[in-house]
């Protein structure tokens, strides 16, 4: 089992990683961070991608649709924006921003799903 921050660490290896975070999307606060910078406060992202997530989860509530969300993936112009739900702990989601030239998707969507197998919160 890996810890938060390992856990980050290895999404950041991902080729075209910007940031990554562990979010409780209840609260909209980050349990952890890697990466970031002045054009990715990741902070500003949990708490955003956080009403992202209720979003969602209220469409579904309202569709009468009896299930759960495995990830979100949001495509920008430069970048993507991945939000992983936490399998054991749905409160909690995984956020990973990449460099859209950079990085590969299907590898990255793989990869936040071995992280979150590993992750001990």
């Amino acid at each position: 089992m890996a810890d938060v921050n390992q856990s980050l660490q290895e999404a950041m290896s991902l080729d075209g990683a910007v940031g990554a975070a562990l979010v409780d999307w209840q609260s909209g606060m980050t349990l952890g961070t890697a990466g970031g910078g002045p054009n990715l406060n990741l902070d500003i992202a949990a708490a955003g991608n956080t009403d992202v997530v209720r979003s969602k989860l209220k469409v579904m509530q309202n569709l009468g649709l009896n299930d759960k969300i495995e990830d979100i993936l949001i495509t920008l112009t430069s970048q993507y924006h991945l939000i992983r739900i936490l399998e054991r702990d749905q409160s909690l989601f995984l956020y990973l921003a990449l460099h859209k030239e950079q990085a590969n998707l299907a590898m990255a969507r793989y990869k936040l799903t071995q992280i979150e197998r590993h992750l001990s919160v």
